[in-house]
């Protein structure tokens, strides 16, 4: 029991530390192209680079999981975050950290993804949610610690990207103090063929495709957020240093509700306090696109935002798990990576060529429409619970 604690307290340490990097580099790299002039399509396509890393190590993640096991497959991933973020100070260039994002999605995809499978792997039904919460919790805390590392580029534009690898390494080497693991027998270790593969991906859509929903729509949320805000903050008068208060404000709000929202869940069921917190998102977002010329108005109502939506992708996990049956959860895990890599990918993209071509639509616009959507989906949805092999 001390052992497994132990175990889970390393996995959600290193999840805080990815969550760091990943929330410096969206309005960090944003900030520094925005100042040379890049425009903010291509601002936001060089954004796209970390999912779309995510996206093509997706298909060949869950058979190295099974054949080397969690701890193995934590490791490589934490070596390659590692090294390309070590690298982004050599050379200032758009397609040189277009490829490190690239490279980070890849390593970000292992680790997170065997961290998560892991994680739900060993939670008992009746902990799952607070568990799960636990691990988004420890993500936000990392997530909000980022952004407030942008202003230092005024100081020396390495120095963010040298304090985020050294916290890399760090997390990294206390992977090596873990045991190493692997899916149990009754998650089809023997499967290996591509189309037994796909079959598995096939039958998990089948039971679970509405909690993919707000994976898919956190992904849209945080990138466009971090990708894109700080472009169209600026252009409307916002402050460096008020972007990054008001990203981190974002991901505060995540940490305050994560867990009682986790545990929450665990009592009303997940549909429930999905379609509140989702239907909430959408007022305060659409509340937000007629205050966004005064910063208390837009933090207040980006706090609140943070606090209702920052909980969407662990409950859309817990919910996932609920649905699954347990031989598909490593697949179904796999999913909500894919449906959060794929919102995350179109988030900053979109979010730019609105911002360039749309100047009369608000960005927050964009992001409370979504929300509304993913609402209606999921309150219409039927539930077919599958909880045997």
């Amino acid at each position: 029991m001390q052992n497994e604690k132990f175990k889970f307290w390393i996995l959600v340490s290193i999840v805080a530390i990815s969550g760091f990097s990943q929330g410096m580099l969206l309005p960090l790299i944003a900030v520094i192209f925005e100042n040379n002039g890049v425009s903010s399509s291509l601002n936001g396509l060089n954004a796209t680079g970390l999912y779309i890393g995510i996206l093509l190590a997706s298909p060949f993640m869950e058979q190295p999981l099974r054949r080397f096991g969690y701890r193995s497959i934590i490791i490589y991933g934490g070596l390659i975050v590692f090294v390309s973020l070590s690298l982004f100070p050599l050379w200032e260039s758009f397609w040189f950290w277009f490829f490190l994002r690239l490279l980070i999605g890849i390593g970000d995809n292992a680790l997170h993804f065997a961290t998560q499978t892991w994680i739900t792997a060993i939670s008992p039904e009746h902990r799952r949610g607070r568990n799960i919460s636990l691990y988004g919790l420890f993500f936000g805390i990392g997530f909000a610690a980022g952004p407030l590392m942008t202003p230092l580029i005024e100081i020396n534009v390495a120095l963010p990207f040298i304090l985020s690898s050294v916290l890399c390494f760090i997390g990294w080497i206390f992977v090596f103090f873990l045991p190493n693991d692997y899916p149990t027998s009754d998650q089809e270790v023997e499967v290996s063929s591509i189309v037994k593969t796909a079959g598995r991906f096939k039958k998990a859509l089948l039971y679970g495709w509405v909690a993919f929903l707000p994976p898919l729509a956190y992904g849209f949320l945080e990138a466009s957020l971090n990708g894109s805000f700080p472009v169209y903050a600026l252009r409307i008068g916002v402050t460096v240093e008020n972007v990054s208060v008001l990203l981190a404000t974002f991901a505060v709000g995540g940490i305050i509700t994560q867990l009682p929202l986790g545990i929450l869940s665990d009592k009303l069921g997940r549909k429930r306090v999905l379609s509140i917190v989702l239907s909430l998102g959408f007022v305060s977002f659409f509340t937000a696109s007629f205050l966004e010329n005064t910063f208390w108005g837009l933090f207040v109502c980006i706090l609140v935002a943070g606090m209702v939506v920052g909980s969407t992708f662990s409950l859309g996990i817990s919910y996932m798990t609920d649905l699954m049956p347990t031989n598909l959860l490593p697949t179904g895990n796999l999913l909500c990576g894919i449906a959060f890599s794929l919102g995350s990918l179109g988030g900053p993209f979109i979010g730019g060529v609105f911002i360039q071509y749309f100047t009369s639509v608000s960005f927050f616009h964009i992001v409370s429409v979504l929300l509304l959507v993913v609402f209606l989906f999921i309150i219409f949805n039927r539930e077919h619970k599958l909880n045997s092999n």
